[in-house]
């Protein structure tokens, strides 16, 4: 069954629904933005049937998993995919974190809060979550000024892996 989150009123332009694997095309295109690789990471994907293990060995496993993880961030009044934007449990970090990053054409129009802000507000209602961090490399102003507005503070500098890049962590307050 497909979970689709939406704001409140109808003011929002944005909605979040699970991924599917029939998002395995938008996936391939979005994973190989080259700020996505830049700025968060090369995660390899470079054919529709990569694209497709990504979907299943990530977002889709944290469903069934955890109940929540990476949503397909959508344009509420067409359905166009436009970006990523969940809640994530990764191995290295105590804390569930949020990530977020946009097809270039959607950036810098609000689009990335009205989703972020949804994504909290599932953390927190549903899923009861008080704390929710965040992990920014150095230099990426966009997101850091994103999580200051969405309330996060910053608070350390944290590694993945041992002798892997530093990472600053942000957390709500």
């Amino acid at each position: 069954m497909t979970q689709v989150l939406r704001p409140h009123d109808a003011s929002g332009r944005v909605t979040l629904r699970n991924l599917a694997l029939a998002d395995a095309p938008f996936i391939l295109e979005l994973l190989n933005d080259p700020d996505f690789i830049a700025r968060i990471a090369d995660r390899q994907v470079r054919s529709l049937e990569d694209a497709e293990r990504y979907l299943t060995n990530g977002p889709l496993a944290m469903y069934n998993e955890l109940g929540f993880g990476l949503w397909c961030t959508e344009l509420r009044t067409t359905g166009t995919p436009i970006g990523i934007c969940g809640l994530l449990k990764r191995d290295w970090l105590e804390d569930v974190d949020i990530g977020f990053a946009l097809l270039p054409e959607f950036r810098g129009r609000g689009y990335a809060r009205e989703a972020a802000l949804l994504a909290l507000a599932r953390g927190r209602d549903m899923h009861g979550l008080s704390r929710i961090a965040a992990i920014v490399q150095r230099g990426n102003d966009p997101s850091e000024r994103l999580l200051a507005a969405l309330g996060f503070a910053f608070e350390k500098m944290v590694q993945a892996a041992p002798g892997g890049p530093e990472l600053q962590l942000f957390a709500t307050r």
